[in-house]
């Protein structure tokens, strides 16, 4: 896959508001590109936008054509978009059976479905012009499953496979699709969690610069750290009783499971209506 020079490019990234979109944006205009973020919480969206000197539009990835109005207004202020990063997500763990099934819908409709809106739409009209890159921010969750993610998992092995058979479709039209798949990543969705020394979380930063090397390489895909990247891609092929060790080994048997009390006030906001925390 061919990379590009984001030089006066447009660039859009959902759930910008903060985390890991806020420094996406802030990493894809120090490279030189317009960029634009679409967040369901207009107040933050507004405060981030201006903070970074750049275009921010109330957006819900979860409908069609909140999507596309979205769409029109970047494009009537920047022109027309080139890169489209969707970055929006939630993050429900702990014990899959006692999960509200209000919160997993959720999940569904944020995690797989926003990214399968965002993507359409914004690659209907990148084949109607000349081509442009998508990357989706999955998650090493898309990969390597453990005990307290099933939902979540669920939902990122989902946008992982969306992302590799919608590049497959789309290359010879002009549309690459790139997949980025953090570790723990240190914002507000891993509150309450305490992760082991092999999973110390990595900065919304290294995401950041990693998405813009993606796009500058046009690389497949990408993991955050590195140093996973072979032993993710391989999980699937290990059998259960290593798999088994290599969760207990990477201190992932237990720590989406025994979660603290100081998740309580993001477990409440990704169950409301009026907000979608982002990475």
């Amino acid at each position: 896959m061919k990379g590009i020079d984001l030089e006066g490019r447009v660039a859009v990234v959902t759930g910008g508001a903060r985390g890991i979109g806020r420094a996406t944006a802030r990493a894809l205009r120090d490279a030189g590109a317009k960029v634009a973020i679409g967040d369901i919480d207009a107040t933050r969206t507004a405060l981030t936008a201006d903070e970074l000197g750049i275009v921010g539009v109330r957006l819900d990835v979860t409908d069609p054509a909140s999507v596309e109005i979205f769409l029109d207004e970047v494009e009537s202020m920047l022109g027309r978009v080139d890169v489209w990063i969707n970055n929006a997500g939630i993050m429900p763990i702990g014990p899959v059976l006692d999960q509200d099934d209000t919160v997993v819908r959720r999940a569904v409709d944020i995690n797989v479905l926003g990214v399968m809106n965002g993507a359409r739409a914004a690659a209907r009209r990148m084949v109607a012009g000349s081509g442009g890159r998508i990357v989706n921010v999955a998650s090493i969750a898309g990969r390597m499953p453990a005990p307290g993610m099933a939902v979540y998992s669920g939902t990122k092995f989902a946008v992982v496979g969306f992302g590799e058979a919608l590049d497959a479709e789309l290359a010879d039209r002009g549309v690459r699709v790139s997949t980025v798949l953090p570790s723990f990543t240190d914002t507000e969705l891993i509150a309450g969690t305490t992760p082991g020394p092999l999973t110390r979380p990595v900065q919304p930063e290294q995401v950041a610069d990693t998405v813009v090397r993606v796009l500058h390489r046009g690389s497949r895909h990408a993991v955050i750290p590195g140093r996973l990247s072979g032993g993710s891609a391989l999980w699937q092929l290990f059998p259960r009783p290593a798999a088994k060790v290599m969760r207990r080994w990477f201190g992932l048997d237990r720590v989406f499971l025994d979660v603290g009390a100081d998740r309580s006030a993001y477990d409440e906001r990704i169950a409301g209506e009026a907000a979608t925390p982002e990475k």
